[in-house]
């Protein structure tokens, strides 16, 4: 049996599956919905039925799966609306919180929905109704139903931004799954990998080196316009302060930066910190310990204000981290500081001018870092531990010399690295993807 032969053998079996157990996943679904986790009103649109009627003529589809995607595919949207008119562009999340923080960010005339799970009734429905002429996936999203559907319907299929995990790699690279891997990425005409390590995993994965480009690293094409209207009262209550930022923390994590700040607290009585946890949530949590025990702790969502005796600002908010990262001189984060971890995007933090530190627990972001750092050896400082924390912070609390070449090599790192990323891709998509005139339906 060929190789393409096997692969379809191992999707149908997957299909089958996913079929029998999509009662189950429709329950999970309004679980989910039940404790909050799905949009409390669009959640069906997880079930491929539409809340937004479909324009005439073509359709172009962007899907990433949660906040951190969407954000740096939003500029490549623009670029797409700029370009071609002529079509209507659609982009899909899996996540509430990415449809809060994303759907403001948008062309006006661009729609949003919600992504179907992977099953092939839900999919075959979204297909059926959006009917995109092609489907442009950012980093990982290699889901089969979703994949071999569209490529079934002639959807064309680019995948942006690509990455695996070591995990992901390994996982995939199983004798039988790698068949079914081989089978969806040899349904791609675009594949953009983050790395030459990340061409060497979808290459080993029977992906053709013929369809393999490299743009640079979306996260770094950030758009820098940032509203900040709404920071002007707390950027004066801070003005006279020693402040630092723990952003994208973490469970776990909260011991370290709290930790840090205690001993920073006793060379620095001025300090302030900015803690911006991954999920809002938890930091409520954190906060209502630390009030327990007594600490000044302002909540963000509470509207408490910054006070001479606040000592941490809990931010449990989404949306607003890049407006932040415009108030602090110095970033450290998050999600890099415990074993296991994989880091967060540090170029937002570098494009605002901070100091940025980060643990040594960074996943892909390796490679983003590595990066920066070969520009310039300041723009980024990997720390150990709590303790190797302490000691940069304080020394750029104490050193204003210091910090300002640390900040001014962030940014400058950042604005080498980030130059022409989203015309780069927007040029191979143009290549791969929209040189053929779409369909007119």
């Amino acid at each position: 049996m060929g190789a393409s032969k096997a692969g379809e053998t191992v999707y149908m079996i997957y299909k089958a599956l996913t079929y029998g157990l999509s009662p189950l996943i429709h329950l999970h679904l309004r679980w989910r919905k039940f404790r909050g986790l799905e949009h409390p009103l669009r959640w069906p649109e997880r079930l491929g039925r539409p809340s937004h009627r479909r324009p005439p003529g073509s359709l172009i589809w962007f899907h990433a799966v949660s906040l951190g995607e969407g954000m740096c595919v939003v500029p490549v949207i623009k670029r797409c609306v700029e370009q071609r008119p002529d079509v209507t562009v659609l982009m899909t999340t899996t996540t509430a919180s990415a449809f809060e923080v994303l759907k403001p960010l948008l062309p006006c005339n661009v729609i949003y929905q919600f992504a179907p799970v992977d099953t092939p009734v839900a999919v075959n429905a979204f297909l059926e109704y959006w009917k995109p002429y092609a489907l442009v996936l950012v980093e990982n999203e290699l889901w089969p139903n979703l994949v071999l559907g569209a490529s079934a319907n002639g959807v064309m299929l680019a995948l942006i931004n690509a990455r695996m995990s070591i995990k992901s790699f390994n996982n995939w690279s199983r004798p039988v799954v790698r068949l079914l891997a081989s089978l969806m990425l040899s349904k791609f005409s675009l594949i953009l990998p983050l790395s030459n390590i990340q061409a060497i995993h979808f290459q080993l994965l029977q992906a053709s080196p013929l369809i393999i480009n490299f743009s640079g690293d979306l996260k770094l094409g950030i758009e820098e316009l940032v509203n900040m209207t709404n920071m002007e009262d707390l950027k004066e209550n801070i003005a006279d302060r020693c402040v630092w930022m723990a952003s994208s923390i973490h469970r776990g994590e909260e011991e370290v930066m709290l930790g840090v700040h205690r001993a920073l607290m006793q060379k620095h009585p001025n300090i302030l910190a900015i803690i911006v946890p991954r999920h809002p949530h938890f930091g409520r949590e954190i906060a209502f310990d630390l009030q327990k025990k007594g600490v000044n702790v302002a909540l963000r969502s509470h509207g408490n204000s910054i006070t001479s005796e606040t000592s941490i600002y809990m931010v449990d908010t989404l949306g607003e981290l890049r407006q932040f990262y415009r108030l602090t001189p110095i970033a450290v984060i998050g999600g890099s500081f415990l074993p296991g971890f994989t880091g967060h995007n540090i170029s937002e933090a570098a494009a605002a001018g901070c100091a940025v530190l980060t643990g040594q627990h960074v996943g892909h972001f390796s490679n983003m870092v590595v990066a920066m750092q070969r520009l310039n050896t300041s723009s980024i400082m990997q720390v150990s531990g709590g303790l190797e924390l302490e000691e940069n912070l304080d020394k750029l609390l104490s050193s204003p010399e210091i910090l300002e070449e640390r900040r001014l090599a962030a940014k400058r790192a950042f604005h080498g690295l980030s130059n022409g990323v989203v015309e780069n891709v927007w040029t191979l998509l143009q290549f791969h993807i929209f040189r053929n005139k779409p369909l007119q339906l």
